[in-house]
């Protein structure tokens, strides 16, 4: 009898499954780490452009030389940005595929275990290639999607799609990677892959750490940017009102918002399946 493929979904459908097996301790590094790269992306990646080309500052409104770096060009800035992203969404998506890998390969015997990470091994860079079309593809709907929602249509056009750009990256990449495209395939794999897409970012119904790590940034970055392009109406006349720079920094601030409000719920529900497994077998034991 053939081994089995590898599997890329997340079993959640039995309680016990949900909670047998994740590793709450390398998880807890790695988001703090992913982060505070993200954050240094965002905040001194492109300060590189003082090291290249002088400031062209307003003089009339007098700012930090740290955000003059912000402001100045914001293309610049969102150019370097999407550069630093995609290095890091790769490297955190990587994570995520591998923990679903380990939380479903638990129960199988060595063989299977062995023949499915060989599975996983030798597709590693086509689903890397399909991720990153599809991350194309929903950068170019949420670029209509902004414009819609009043960015510039006929000006501002490499501002608007390198935010789309970002937005993508910070909440379809990683999803796309580690749980597969969806597709309108017709086979059994791709219907259960759209279900698990609709169930997360339709629902909005995560039911184990993987999958909140998962939605909750994805949900709280597009959330941040909404909420973030609202000081661009105010009358200030600041440079950091310059389009997209206010939904820009909000996505990202509410990506990283997100990722750690993961984080706890999930360490506060462990918590508590731990606590509630003591005191069951404190119960057994006297019994």
């Amino acid at each position: 009898m053939p081994a089995k493929p590898a599997k890329t979904t997340v079993p959640s459908s039995t309680h016990e499954v949900q909670y047998a097996f994740f590793p709450y301790a390398r998880y807890t590094s790695v988001v703090g780490v992913h982060t505070s790269l993200v954050a240094f992306t965002a905040l001194f990646l492109p300060q590189t452009s003082l090291l290249l080309w002088p400031s062209f500052a307003d003089s009339d409104r007098p700012q930090s030389q740290f955000q003059d770096a912000l402001t100045d060009n914001p293309v610049i800035t969102l150019a370097w940005i999407v550069a630093g992203l995609v290095i890091l969404q790769v490297w955190w998506a990587g994570w995520i595929r591998q923990w679903c890998f380990e939380y479903t390969s638990r129960g199988g015997t060595s063989d299977e275990i062995k023949m499915n990470r060989y599975q996983f091994d030798r597709g590693r860079f086509s689903r890397l290639g399909r991720a990153a079309v599809f991350t194309s593809c929903v950068a170019l709907v949420f670029h209509a999607a902004i414009v819609l929602f009043g960015a510039p249509s006929a000006s501002h056009l490499p501002h608007t799609f390198l935010l789309a750009i970002v937005l993508a990256l910070l909440s379809a990449f990683a999803p796309a990677y580690a749980l597969g495209s969806p597709s309108f395939s017709s086979d059994t794999s791709s219907f259960i892959t759209r279900l698990n897409w609709t169930r997360l970012f339709a629902e909005l119904s995560p039911r184990n750490p993987i999958e909140r790590a998962l939605v909750y940034p994805a949900v709280a970055s597009l959330l941040g940017a909404w909420l973030g392009a609202l000081p661009i109406a105010l009358d200030w006349d600041r440079p950091w009102q310059a389009w997209p720079l206010t939904p820009l920094f909000g996505g990202i601030a509410g990506y990283i918002v997100g990722s750690l409000s993961a984080l706890s719920v999930s360490a506060l529900k462990w918590l508590t399946e731990e606590n509630i497994k003591r005191e069951q077998s404190e119960k057994q034991k006297t019994t």
